[in-house]
């Protein structure tokens, strides 16, 4: 069974703003920085910006730790209930050595004042390892939306 995180925050950037930042692979790398570091294998450079596919990547924690591989799967479904407002949905549904099931949505929605309503959603299964796997997550998206916000904040 998939045990899930939601975390949510408002970024001090405009949607088109927003969307420009997490459709570069740089800014995966920069957020998820120094916890993990992602180094891609197949196809072996990151597409700019990201397109729908199946990326194969190398996974390490404090970039010194190997965690394995992890396929991170990115699609763009229609964002629910965006009634025409300009958000957008990006779904990474990937799998790995350590999860084999890390179903990631992001949701962004246009908010007042030129600002960004961001959630991460994420469900986890990794068997016995489900519970830290998940204690993980949830640290690691409050870092992650950590250092988006600051991104933002500089855009």
């Amino acid at each position: 069974m998939a045990w899930s995180v939601s975390v949510s925050c408002c970024l001090d950037c405009t949607i088109e703003e927003a969307r420009a930042m997490l459709m570069d692979p740089a800014t995966l790398q920069h957020v998820a920085a120094p916890i993990l570091r992602f180094r891609p294998i197949d196809p072996p450079h990151w597409p700019a910006p990201w397109q729908e596919g199946d990326y194969l990547a190398s996974v390490r924690l404090f970039g010194i730790l190997p965690l394995g591989h992890q396929w991170i799967r990115t699609r763009f479904p229609p964002l629910p209930d965006n009634d025409g407002a300009g958000g957008f949905a990006v779904r990474d549904n990937g799998s790995g050595r350590l999860a084999r099931v890390w179903d990631h949505w992001v949701f962004a929605r246009p908010q007042a004042a030129g600002r960004t309503s961001y959630t991460d959603r994420v469900h986890v299964e990794a068997g016995l390892l489900t519970p830290l796997v998940w204690a993980f997550a949830q640290g690691f998206y409050r870092w992650r939306q950590a250092r988006l916000r600051k991104l933002a904040a500089g855009s």
